[in-house]
């Protein structure tokens, strides 16, 4: 996961070395860091020509401390950008990408890497393996819904302590789904039971108008959703991030008659689409700057910090998943999605180079509580990605001067500062870029590129997208606007 508060990647810095997931084989050796000449594989490189960038220990931890947030003064909201983005960008991440065996310890050769997950927006992390290999995620007593629709998980009611919908969960309150990352915080998991619901209301509206049933109806249920989801995240969650110019850049609108047409010029693979690093490792990373300290659910649960200032909180201290959901915690979601033309949903905050202060103190064990920014640099040096500057000339884009830059106060010796205004870790260049470039609204050109290269090169490449199957297609659900499909027309949908 990129996008989110939190990362199961970083997570797994302290499994097994070499444990094997998901009944796939070890990787091979990561000594070393091979420039991965590869166009194909699980992982790999955009950009193979530019050297790895190295800086040491003592550069990173300067950058990590630069990039605290001094404050939360509405001035670092972005106006353009409801809150309810940076956790569907949570989502989207873990829907196509899932690296639980890299280690920040060892440099990483991406082509040994394994994304366990599908690089394609096919929504696994909702529907599983389907119904016949992950039959615990799907109704089974109701005869016209067995095997066609999800299940929404009921809560104990009688203590009072939880909200009646959850997701499923387990006796030990672990959720039964497709992808665990998606109960990492109440946030995510409350937008993972949102597309269960949304997934349902497709079945009932594709019953109703096509009259299928049984394995039919699940298998056009979930193409319908699918598409949907994907149309969501190139034009409504990709023209947010990038900008409207850059995200129709890359993938020219189409109409009725004429077909949608892409324009990669970097990303490219020969047989199958790969993940690319400087895309996981870095650029669509920008998601963390976006996290709110603290965030309301709904009218009474309000002011909830994303994660506890308290080596052991208390349950509704924080907003820490892998539980049941706690009483009257249900989100209501015009707190984060703008749904009628009047709401006023929480924002995100900019995107540039100051970040949460509860992102410095990561769940984990007492006194050693881990900041995300330095996993971040960290991990960016470990996976040998070249920086933000060789990206820029590779790309023909001027780079950021070093003014722009904004590293005179790093607490560095000069020449040591001086290294990195002339090389900076991709990481932070591409939020430093969108500060500049973009006023902290949306990503510049560096992180634009390589962010919308890879979302619409994935939809590309997926023989089973509305892109390649019928690239003419418009959304067919009830939406504001005819044709199209947004967030908030999902959320009206699943929940009316």
């Amino acid at each position: 996961m990129a996008n989110g508060p939190k990362d199961a990647d970083e997570r797994a810095d302290s499994a097994t070395p070499g444990a094997p997931r998901h009944g796939v084989a070890v990787p091979r050796g990561q000594d070393g860091v091979p420039l991965s000449p590869l166009h194909e594989g699980r992982f790999g490189r955009m950009f193979r020509d530019p050297q790895p960038l190295r800086p040491d220990d003592a550069a990173l931890s300067a950058l990590a401390k630069l990039v605290k947030e001094s404050g939360s003064a509405a001035s670092g909201d972005n106006a353009k950008i409801p809150a309810g983005y940076t956790y569907l960008g949570q989502f989207v991440d873990h829907d196509i990408t899932f690296d639980p065996l890299s280690k920040l310890q060892k440099d990483n050769d991406p082509d040994a890497l394994v994304d366990f997950r599908t690089p394609r927006f096919d929504l696994d992390c909702l529907y599983g393996s389907g119904p016949e290999d992950d039959p615990f995620m799907y109704e089974w007593s109701s005869p016209s819904n067995r095997g066609v629709k999800l299940l929404v998980g009921r809560n104990p009611t009688t203590s009072g302590a939880f909200d009646r919908d959850d997701l499923p969960r387990n006796q030990q309150a672990r959720a039964l789904i497709g992808d665990p990352r998606n109960d990492e915080n109440i946030v995510v998991s409350q937008l993972q039971l949102l597309f269960i619901r949304f997934h349902n209301k497709v079945v009932d509206r594709t019953r109703k108008n096509q009259r299928l049933a049984g394995a039919a109806l699940f298998a056009e249920a979930q193409r319908i959703a699918r598409w949907h989801y994907q149309w969501i995240v190139v034009h409504d969650f990709l023209e947010r991030i990038v900008g409207k110019e850059m995200a129709q850049a890359v993938l020219k609108p189409g109409t009725a008659t004429k077909p949608a047409e892409t324009d990669i010029r970097f990303f490219s693979w020969q047989n199958n689409p790969f993940m690319p690093v400087e895309f996981s490792g870095a650029a669509y990373r920008f998601g963390h700057s976006q996290v709110r300290a603290a965030y309301d659910l709904n009218d009474t649960v309000t002011g909830v910090p994303i994660f506890a200032a308290a080596d052991k909180p208390g349950p509704l201290e924080h907003l820490g998943g892998f539980r049941r959901l706690p009483a009257i915690w249900t989100i209501d979601w015009p707190f984060f999605f703008k749904t009628t033309a009047g709401a006023t949903p929480q924002l995100s905050r900019k995107i540039d180079t100051s970040i949460a202060a509860p992102l410095f103190k990561l769940p984990g064990l007492p006194g050693n509580r881990p900041s995300l920014p330095l996993l971040n640099l960290k991990r960016g040096r470990a996976l040998g990605l070249p920086s933000g500057q060789d990206i820029a000339a590779a790309i023909g884009a001027a780079p950021l001067s070093t003014a722009q830059l904004g590293l005179s106060k790093i607490e560095l010796a000069p020449e040591a500062r001086a290294q990195l205004e002339a090389a900076t870790p991709l990481w932070y260049y591409v939020l430093r870029e969108a500060a500049v470039q973009g006023k902290g609204e949306r990503l510049g050109t560096v992180g634009g590129r390589i962010v919308a290269e890879v979302l619409v090169g994935l939809l590309a490449a997926d023989p089973q997208s509305y892109l390649s199957r019928k690239p003419t297609w418009k959304p067919i659900l009830p939406s504001a606007k005819k044709g199209e499909f947004t967030m908030p027309d999902l959320v009206k949908f699943a929940l009316d």
